[in-house]
């Protein structure tokens, strides 16, 4: 550890530890999407970069950043987290991409420091191999002394974590404090919500899935509101970003396309998605979908959704960036 746990709180009363299976799922399905978005955000990083990961979650998005650093000059990736059983996890996943990788000629440590290499930009000088440190630290993105815990990097990534705490724009600010001078941020914020349903399911009304979407756009709102403390921000990402200072702010998008009949991991996300949909909106959506929903999640009903062949997932992920002047 790069040192020790401080809190396991968050603002929004999730218990983001119980939900490690569905973003274990959920990062094994957007393994394209991220590794499509680590590659272009370190085309932008100099030589020995260091990357920041806050809200780092169960670290499918930095074992990404590992392989693109690792393919060019090396770098060091700082893993941060609230909830200590998630930064494990990440630590974890981070590390089995390090053994992965060495069969390429990179290599990945854990905490031993080793030397940077000192080669072009995008590969390491001739004779020596890139080294990606990777450290971890517990601590809390709404913490304002958050930049006074943590170096300063030459990428600051936080993935659909600001949403959750009380003021996104302060944390905005937190994130550009902790970024060096030319760095970048970045956050993984909106996008296009994910589908994974035909729209006439053979039970219930048809047209199930826009309206869970829009249960779950009320639940947001709650989960908002129930955040002490919680400030309005009433602009966009990118305004957001301005705001806090950053130049050259840009947005891009990677597509998550799993089209039918998908996998068995497919299966078992959309399970997860729809579990957590049905419990975000149960007080947003009528007895005939909730009925439908509980016989699409039981295994022993005619209509579970593990005996469909017509599951897909097709959604959006959106970074909206900046750099530090």
């Amino acid at each position: 550890m790069f040192n020790e746990p401080v809190s396991g709180h968050t603002h929004d009363h999730i218990d983001w530890a119980d939900r490690l299976a569905l973003l274990r799922a959920a990062d094994a399905l957007d393994a394209p999407a991220q590794a499509a978005i680590a590659a272009r955000l370190a085309e932008k990083l100099p030589v020995n970069p260091t990357v920041i990961d806050l809200g780092c979650g169960a670290g499918g998005m930095s074992t990404h950043f590992a392989q693109a650093l690792a393919a060019r000059s090396g770098g060091t990736i700082i893993l941060v987290d609230a909830t200590p059983e998630l930064l494990h996890e990440a630590e974890r996943a981070v590390r089995a991409a390090a053994q992965d990788h060495r069969s390429g000629g990179s290599t990945l440590t854990g905490n031993g420091r080793a030397p940077g290499p000192s080669g072009g930009q995008h590969a390491a000088a001739e004779g020596t191999t890139p080294t990606v440190e990777v450290r971890a630290v517990v601590a809390d993105l709404a913490d304002g002394s958050l930049p006074d815990l943590l170096p300063t990097a030459d990428l600051v990534w936080a993935s659909r974590v600001v949403h959750h705490l009380p003021d996104q724009q302060a944390a905005i600010g937190t994130l550009t404090a902790i970024a060096l001078a030319d760095g970048v941020v970045a956050l993984s914020e909106g996008g296009l919500s994910f589908s994974c349903l035909p729209w006439d399911l053979g039970l219930g009304r048809p047209g199930l899935e826009d309206r869970l979407q829009a249960a779950q756009a009320e639940w947001f709102v709650g989960m908002r509101e129930g955040i002490d403390g919680a400030v309005p921000m009433p602009y966009g990402w990118t305004v957001a970003l301005e705001r806090a200072g950053l130049a050259d702010v840009s947005s891009f998008s990677a597509l998550v396309d799993h089209p039918a009949p998908g996998s068995d991991g497919l299966t078992d996300y959309v399970h997860h998605h729809l579990s957590r949909l049905a419990t975000h909106g149960a007080d947003h959506l009528s007895d005939e979908d909730r009925a439908t929903l509980a016989a699409l999640l039981d295994p022993v009903s005619s209509h579970y959704l593990g005996k469909r062949r017509d599951l897909f997932l097709l959604g959006a992920r959106t970074v909206h960036y900046g750099r530090r002047p």
